[in-house]
């Protein structure tokens, strides 16, 4: 009887796949078309970094064009970046920019947009220099709230902490390390449908269906006053002022209501600070960007942007055919974490913490020499757009693709991707800097409700109605973990900044605490 060979393990299936990979990148690659000319520019300030460089065409893979790029900075073997380059067409006329994926052959040469006697300008920009690995098992399900989970948000100091808001009307801190509830945050007599932690991981705001806000003290769990009243309706989005732009000790939150209103609250001395009326309907959502501006976006079918200064009304972006569901701005992670980063490291004095957030939000902003913050908006009109709004009111792209409703929509960190959520089953990937169309995230078998990129944006984690989470490698748009473990609906996810966790909560009224 002949004996039968064991399957090939994981790490061997791997191999393979990285071996047939390497052979088709050199197959890919003909060996007679000699060398091209290289010069290298800083995405951020449009400067040239070192002399045009001639490389061999069969050696201009991604990784050896980071190799010599590394070189000409100057980097040590243990300095290394790794970097993203793009190609960009100096002709006005026909604007293009290309992504870099495999090698300058695969993305310029073959497709005839350059040859070997043309010099070829790379733009870069650094990729995270920290790597988050997948989150592959659930720690800790833990019971408390009586009834779903809707919102959750893990603190932007560490992933140590995450709040939930709940249909039972209340709010809780859970302890993630220990999988243990820390503090119950009651108060609201309806469900709490946003929670929210300050940049500075110091206060939490929720907001609720009794049409209040409340904001509670982080670390003891206790309530920072009485409730914030003003909106006649319920609340449905919160957003704080950047760390940067606020005054030292006084910061302020917006709140988006389905009374048509925006309200923005001093938090200190719980007053009004200005009221955004011009929305037609329930405004859906609120985000409060790094340059001074609110946007909001409302079933009416516009978007608007506010000066956060004195609420006047600087634009209204009016190109959606039915209600816009949700906004997300290219900073937003930035924004989030103030001056928080991956080393842990906190400034020691206020004015270090502004300047650190100042740094960090213009760091994650600039192209070019120009502060861009850019704006996404997702309808159930089953598009989206991407918009630039300090420079025009005409959209720079409309993504198409989605066969449903478009429910959730955000950007990666490093401002690469956007990726979207659909009650189409599907998760869809763009790219951030264009809108142009990547790939589709397969795996859902029920409406995806919320997805969430990893610090380092090579992965995104998706939640949906068919009660699973999905981790999702976005170098191979392939599904990298399926996280069964929730029993109904997963309505809520959340990636910790610092990329440790991942939390979940929905109809089965469990916090799930996930990771590597």
């Amino acid at each position: 009887m002949a004996t039968l060979l064991p399957p090939p393990t994981k790490r061997q299936k791997r191999e393979d796949t990285e071996k047939a990979q390497q052979q088709q990148e050199i197959q890919g690659i003909p060996d007679n078309l000699g060398s091209i000319r290289v010069q290298f520019y800083d995405q951020a300030t449009g400067s040239a970094t070192g002399p045009a460089v001639s490389v061999p065409v069969g050696d201009t893979s991604v990784k050896n064009l980071e190799t010599l790029l590394n070189t000409l900075q100057g980097h040590e073997e243990d300095e290394r970046v790794p970097y993203r380059f793009t190609y960009q067409s100096q002709d006005d006329k026909d604007n293009l920019t290309v992504d870099i994926l495999q090698d300058l052959y695969q993305s310029l040469l073959k497709p005839g947009l350059k040859t070997t006697e043309d010099t070829v300008q790379l733009y870069y920009t650094p990729q995270a220099v920290f790597r988050v690995k997948a989150v592959s098992r659930c720690t800790a399900s833990i019971a408390g709230h009586g009834e779903a989970i809707l919102a959750t948000s893990f603190s932007p100091v560490s992933s140590a902490t995450m709040v939930t808001g709940s249909g039972d009307s209340t709010a809780r801190v859970w302890d993630c390390d220990t999988g243990t509830p820390l503090h119950t945050l009651k108060g609201h007599t309806s469900w709490v449908l946003a929670v929210s932690y300050s940049p500075n991981g110091a206060i939490i705001a929720t907001g609720s269906m009794d049409n209040t806000v409340r904001v509670w003290d982080a670390k003891k769990g206790q309530a920072l006053g009485g409730p914030l009243k003003g909106h006649t309706k319920w609340i449905t989005s919160l957003a704080w002022e950047p760390y940067h732009l606020q005054q030292t000790g006084r910061p302020r939150l917006a709140s988006a209501s389905k009374d048509s209103t925006v309200r923005v609250w001093d938090v200190v001395s719980k007053r009004i600070d200005m009221v955004l009326t011009g929305h037609k309907a329930s405004v859906t959502c609120v985000r409060w960007g790094g340059t001074g501006k609110i946007y909001t976006a409302s079933h009416d079918k516009t978007i608007k942007v506010w000066n956060a200064e004195n609420g006047t009304l600087l634009q209204t972006l009016a190109a959606h055919a039915h209600r816009v569901n949700h906004l997300a701005l290219s900073t937003d992670f930035a924004l989030r974490t103030g001056y928080h980063d991956h080393t842990g490291k906190v400034p020691a004095s206020d004015e270090e913490k502004v300047a650190a957030a100042k740094r960090r939000f213009e760091q994650a902003a600039t192209v070019n020499n120009q502060v861009v913050e850019k704006l996404v908006s997702a309808s159930d009109d089953f598009t989206m757009y991407l918009w630039e709004p300090q420079s025009s009111n005409k959209p720079v792209a409309r993504l198409l693709g989605h066969q449903k409703e478009v429910n959730y929509v955000t950007f990666s960190p490093d401002m690469a991707y956007i990726a979207s959520a659909g009650f189409d089953n599907h998760v869809k990937l763009w790219n951030g800097r264009d809108g142009k169309f990547i790939t589709t995230l397969r795996g859902h078998v029920g409406a995806v409700y919320q997805c969430c990129f990893s610090a380092d944006s090579r992965m995104l984690v998706s939640s949906s109605k068919d009660t699973t989470l999905k981790v999702w490698n976005l170098r191979t748009g392939k599904l990298a973990m399926d996280l069964p473990g929730h029993r109904d609906e997963v309505f809520a996810v959340d990636w910790s900044p610092d990329g440790q966790k991942v939390g979940s909560g929905g109809k089965d009224k469990a916090v799930r605490i996930w990771r590597n």
